[in-house]
């Protein structure tokens, strides 16, 4: 017998996921934003490799969150990752492959000293930032418009759409809301991390980005709440019943997405702290508080993506070929012993993981320099 209600279990299991993709946009974000900015801010090679030296102790303790995330969804919302990945699957393959490139440029870059192997690798790491930050934020836009497929009566989901459909204009302005929030999470890493004239650079790059990043946010927010129609539950709610998608009936309505507001006010702190994050970001590093303006970058990229998912909930997958076949948080869970089972190893190992990565930031404190990667060749990249 489960101690918790099902209806409970499944909003937790939905807040831990919207957690978790925060976690990861803040931590592994900053990575791929510093490798999205190498090209403007680092343009000799001294440069370029501490540039890379900054992120290279810590991303792969970064990279968990993707995996947790990753996991966490294929656990708890079987139907959100088989739905999904049948649709967005060579744009996943597109994002690992990058994920993939991007360690393997930092490893590779350095092995050789020459100047056409160098400039490869360096282009290479610069791709592994940016394909990964637009593919997100277009698979974020989709979600607003709903994703082509549909459920039979045996629930076995038919996915009729194609890669190049994803590219409609308003996904491709959500991937470059995208590029922009974690370019503005780099640029602030950076300022804390890298010395000299690339922390220079990047304090300028950041508070560009930031600037980028409130104009796209507003613009994306007024595309949404006049240019789109939104999705609304009409029947009954019971959050307590067996995952079944197709016993509910869903309607379309210019401004649906906007609904959650309406009715609980206090959720429009999510979009007002990421547009103060961003704003004080900018306003930090123009005065050189670097440490402050990452924690402002954090929870501006916090309340960009909390807004979004404010905006879609109840919906994890929305439909737009069959609405009533979307999945909600509702309507598309694991079983209630499995999320319970699943609560129990949360509540163990993510105390574990973020007393890990504090004391791996811990150690790694303190400026990478040029002057202490050239004397010592064996521990740098």
């Amino acid at each position: 017998m489960v101690p918790i209600d099902y209806g409970l279990l499944r909003f937790i299991w939905w807040a831990l996921l919207g957690l978790l993709l925060i976690a990861f946009a803040v931590m592994d974000g900053f990575d791929l934003g510093a490798a999205m900015l190498q090209p403007f801010v680092a343009r000799t090679d001294s440069e370029r490799r501490v540039l890379v030296n900054s992120i290279g102790p810590v991303w792969e303790g970064n990279q968990v969150w993707f995996i947790l995330g990753g996991g966490a969804t294929f656990a708890a919302w079987p139907a959100l990752y088989a739905t999904s990945f049948s649709g967005f699957y060579i744009a996943m393959i597109l994002v690992l492959g990058a994920l993939i490139l991007r360690p393997v440029a930092i490893a590779f870059r350095s092995k050789l000293d020459a100047r056409a192997w160098r400039r490869t690798w360096d282009w290479l790491f610069f791709i592994a930032g940016v394909v990964p930050s637009l593919v997100f934020g277009v698979a974020f836009g989709n979600l607003f418009l709903g994703a082509p497929f549909k459920f039979d009566d045996a629930l076995r989901p038919d996915y009729t759409g194609g890669f190049f459909e994803l590219l409609g204009p308003f996904p491709v302005l959500c991937g470059l809301t995208s590029i922009a929030m974690l370019a503005m999470q780099g640029g602030a890493w950076l300022a804390i991390k890298a010395d000299g004239i690339v922390a220079e650079r990047a304090r300028g790059a950041a508070i560009s980005a930031a600037g980028a990043l409130v104009a796209l946010f507003t613009f994306g927010g007024l595309w949404i709440a006049f240019g789109i129609d939104g999705y609304v539950i009409q029947s009954p709610i019971d959050p307590s019943l067996p995952s079944n998608p197709l016993v509910k009936t869903v309607a379309r309505e210019t401004g649906a997405w906007l609904r959650n507001y309406g009715i609980h006010p206090w959720l429009a702190a999510a979009p007002a702290v990421g547009y103060a994050g961003a704003i004080l970001a900018a306003i930090f590093l123009r005065v050189g508080r670097d440490v402050l303006a990452f924690v402002a970058s954090s929870l501006g990229v916090a309340g960009v993506i909390a807004t979004a998912g404010f905006s879609l909930f109840p919906f994890l997958l929305p439909s737009s070929t069959d609405p009533r076949s979307s999945l909600t948080v509702w309507d598309s869970s694991s079983s209630p012993t499995t999320l319970f089972i699943m609560l129990i190893g949360a509540a163990v190992f993510l105390p574990a993981i973020v007393a890990y990565t504090g004391w791996v930031f811990h150690i790694m404190r303190g400026k990478v320099t040029a002057k202490e990667i050239e004397g010592d060749v064996h521990e740098h990249y």
